[in-house]
């Protein structure tokens, strides 16, 4: 796209916490360009595969348009006038902690800063939480216990000084690629060394030294083992050791840990202690693995002690960082979104803070004590204590633990509010008002990364239809409760503005967020703002934390807390005898709702599966491509079975994406319980009690087609595909007339049909087509469906009706599965380029084809696909 000579604009992809910087150039007809800005500090120019396939994303055909009322169009005016009633009759008659805002790492800042504001200062009640509670709030917690504040202390130039780096719970290959492929630059230039500590090998164990797979939950007693290690070394900073309290009672308590919890042999941790120790620029890492634990808060400060008793802390090339899952979830903790915080790092339950607050907004009134958390939240919707819930940029039917009771709490709510870019999710379905909101291209406002950098997101296409931006949406709400002056904005920059200011209040009691430079920035000067890493005053601008000792507790010293391993929560037994852990895949993103809507990000991995450890399938009589059922005490889950070594015996790992709109039996979080870490109130994800049984189908089939399917088998998943949409398709009830099924599943009742029905084997091959273009294709058999999938997922639209073989003709290329989403580069085509001899390496594959050169998460995989080429074929 030429984009007829519009200029390129620079934003903020709104992924993972990373903040690439992305230019984005419209074509003037609604489509984008996208590509990754080298001038961002935070990416230089790389994007994932996510970020490159962004464009790809902002289609129209999902997008909610207009207000809706029960499921019917409404006007903005009555729409807004009908939620601003309801949550003021609801306060009137039970209370302010009768109402509650549920919101989103998705958020701007701005739009997060009117959300608290309404609820804290003028709804006075703190039941305002977020889906970052399901991600980062042991992060949070652990860092208020230690440094007195929710401080990141180092920034992302340590990934390129430091010595060794410690990959703890983290993914960082495929859940932040563009940062794992610094530390690779960093590797390659300076030797940087590499731990992963994780239950699961993961693509980031390619490029490791080391890779100790504990135990599940054993993060504690491992980092215990390390702090005992280094003390009796005599390997603690002394000096440094005069900036903190409470060793003596950690030391105590860490050697009561046994480090024979972690299943690691006594060589593997002796080997990484000794690293650590003999190793000054160390950064540790941390991410999911850590945080979604019952013991998520304690893992996090087992993590920190270890600095901070070694001054490893705050100094370049060294120091515990926590990387953020989403594009704004360090925003929202600094404005306060979490229920147990006020904005600017202050303290809720600090009546000095509180007070200061109130006067600055000139609020009513404020909450005294912390609000409900996500968990407790819903919890209070499903008794009816919350009796007005407002849903914004987030689908907790499908995300929170326990997602079938969470489902259903929402949907006998008296009065629930969804705002988002679509009414097309599991929580937007239940809600009884439907807000449209801008989306990504269309938002205009900051964002801030892991490394504490602001910067832009830029408006760049129009909005379609009635869309408003969130902060927009929540200040008309506020006015028409009555509170017109305090929601007065037109314009973002006036509430940076004003959030700038408070945090000059802030930086008065002593807390290290204080953005107050900006307080005085116009409207220009806004729309113009580079990415800036705070804190940003008259006398400091970014830069790390604590390596002077400073501290933020009232006596300017960091804690060591005292901490002991906790298992998890949920027991593994005969009848669940499986340990699950959940996460992300390398090109989908939380429920998929954008995701999804890019064919080549769906193409990698198009259908919901479960890794099983090869002993323990052949125990249970499992195969490759069989369905799974799993079971726990909280739901039930069908997956695709993939056997791999990648996990541990008596382990298996599920993917998070799934949603009803996707794969309606895969909602994984219906299997999770809603057990919390007692501090942070972080759910444990990782660490779920599972049994596994073969889900016995009378039927699987496969199907493509140029439109939605209309899908309702026992067991389905459909995905985009590069000309419509494929799926995957089994029932427990035998069918007898496959045509009339084909019929019913694409919409076409008049198609001519060419079909292969053999009754004796129980399969059948329909392909229904309009005057020769094919409209779709149907193939069932009584076992899971040999065929060339991806080369059938081109023939709708197209005018071969002989597709029925389920291959591709002799005289075309089949590229095979796509490993490399970025540039869409199948299997076959990497297997051709190696089978020749002479791209024999991933960085030979890369100068061959491309794969690989982009974000580089796809690397690992063409590095174990070309370890299957016997080096006899290749040489041939």
């Amino acid at each position: 796209m030429d984009g007829g000579g519009l200029p390129e604009i620079r934003s903020t992809c709104p992924y993972c916490g990373v903040g690439c910087g992305v230019l984005l150039r419209p074509d003037g007809q609604g489509g984008l360009a996208v590509r990754g800005d080298p001038e961002h500090p935070a990416s230089f120019g790389r994007l994932c595969s996510k970020g490159s396939a962004l464009a790809e994303t902002t289609g129209l055909q999902h997008r909610l348009r207009a207000p809706q009322v029960n499921g019917q169009d409404a006007g903005w005016d009555e729409t807004l006038q009908l939620v601003a009633d309801r949550f003021s009759d609801t306060i009137a008659t039970h209370g302010p902690d009768s109402v509650a805002f549920y919101v989103s790492g998705q958020l701007l800042t701005e739009d997060y800063y009117v959300a608290n504001k309404l609820m804290k200062g003028f709804i006075g009640s703190a039941n305002i939480d977020t889906n970052s509670r399901l991600c980062m709030a042991s992060s949070v917690a652990g860092h208020k216990r230690a440094f007195g504040t929710d401080t990141v202390p180092g920034t992302y130039e340590d990934l390129d000084e430091a010595d060794l780096v410690v990959l703890v719970g983290s993914n960082l290959a495929w859940c932040h690629p563009v940062l794992y492929q610094r530390l690779l630059a960093a590797r390659k230039t300076r030797g940087t060394k590499i731990v992963v500590i994780d239950p699961r090998r993961t693509a980031s164990c390619d490029g490791a030294d080391m890779h100790l797979a504990l135990q599940p939950g054993s993060d504690v007693a491992l980092f215990n083992r390390l702090l005992v290690t280094l003390a009796d070394a005599g390997k603690l900073d002394e000096a440094y050791g005069a900036h903190t309290q409470g060793l003596a009672s950690a030391l105590t308590a860490a050697r009561r840990d046994d480090p024979a919890v972690t299943g690691l042999c006594p060589e593997e941790i002796a080997t990484f202690c000794a690293l650590w120790m003999q190793t000054e620029k160390v950064v540790t890492i941390y991410s999911q693995g850590v945080n979604q634990s019952t013991s998520g808060a304690d893992k996090v400060n087992a993590i920190l002690n270890c600095h901070l008793a070694t001054g490893r802390i705050g100094k370049p090339g060294m120091g515990p960082f926590s990387v953020t899952g989403q594009p704004n979830a360090m925003g929202g903790r600094e404005v306060g979104g979490l229920a147990n915080m006020l904005a600017c790092h202050l303290d809720l339950e600090n009546a000095d803070h509180r007070a200061a607050v109130q006067d600055f907004w000139q609020a009513p009134a404020m909450p005294k004590a912390a609000g409900l958390k996500a968990v407790d939240m819903f919890r209070a919707v499903e008794n009816g204590q919350i009796k007005a819930l407002w849903i914004i940029h987030t689908n907790p039917a499908v995300s929170m633990p326990e997602a079938d009771r969470v489902r259903a709490a929402i949907a006998n709510c008296a009065f629930t509010v969804v705002s988002d870019i679509t009414g097309q999710t599991d929580t937007a379905r239940l809600a009884d008002v439907l807000l449209p909101a801008t989306a990504w291209a269309e938002k205009d406002g900051t964002v801030t990364n892991s490394d504490r950098t602001i910067s832009r997101q830029r408006s760049v296409l129009a909005a379609p239809g009635q869309a408003r931006p969130d902060w927009d949406i929540l200040a008309e709400v506020g006015r028409r409760m009555g509170h017109d002056r305090a929601f007065s904005y037109t314009h973002p920059a006036e509430i940076f503005r004003e959030y700038a200011a408070l945090s000059g209040l802030a930086g008065r009691f002593g807390r290290d967020f204080d953005i107050s430079a900006f307080a005085d920035l116009d409207a220009a000067a806004y729309a113009a703002l580079a990415p800036t890493r705070w804190p940003v005053t008259k006398t400091r601008q970014g830069g790390r934390f604590f390596a002077d000792g400073h501290f933020f507790h009232d006596d300017a010293k960091a804690r060591i807390l005292p901490v002991t391993y906790r298992p998890p929560a949920a027991k593994t037994g005969p009848r669940y005898p499986f340990r699950l852990n959940t996460g992300r895949l390398r090109d989908q993103w939380h429920t998929m709702t954008r995701t999804a809507l890019s064919p080549r990000l769906s193409a990698h991995l198009p259908e919901p599966f479960v890794d099983i450890h090869p002993d323990d399938a052949a125990r249970l009589t499992l195969a490759a491509a069989d369905l799974v059922t799993l079971s726990s005490p909280t739901g039930r889950a069908i997956l695709r079975a993939r056997i791999t070594e990648t996990v541990q015996p008596g382990q298996v790992f599920a993917s998070m994406h799934w949603t009803g709109e996707t794969a309606p039996c895969a909602r994984i979080d219906t299997l999770v319980a809603a057990a919390t870490d007692p501090v942070s109130g972080q759910p444990e994800s990782k660490a779920s009690v599972v049994a596994l049984a073969r889900f016995d189908a009378a039927w699987y089939g496969f199907a493509v087609s140029a439109r939605p399917m209309s899908l309702s088998s026992d067991y389905w998943a459909q995905a985009r595909s590069a000309r419509g949409y494929r799926a995957e398709l089994a029932g427990t009830t035998p069918v007898t007339d496959w045509e009339t099924e084909a019929r019913k599943l694409f919409s076409a009742p008049e198609a001519e049909a060419i079909s292969i029905i053999d009754a004796g084997r129980a399969s059948a091959r329909i392909l229904l087509h309009d005057k020769g273009v094919v409209l779709g294709a149907l193939f069932v058999a009584p076992s899971p469906v040999a065929l060339k999938r991806d080369y059938l997922a081109t023939v709708p639209g197209t005018d071969r009706i002989d597709a029925l073989s389920g291959r591709p003709p002799a005289d075309m290329p089949d590229p095979g599965p796509v490993l490399c989403s970025c540039l869409g580069i199948g299997i076959n085509t990497i297997r051709e380029a190696a089978s020749t001899g002479t791209a024999l390496t991933v960085d030979a594959i890369g100068e061959a084809l491309g794969a690989g050169t982009n974000c580089g998460s796809c690397r690992p995989e063409i590095a174990a696909l070309l370890q299957t080429i016997p080096r006899k074929e290749a040489a041939e």
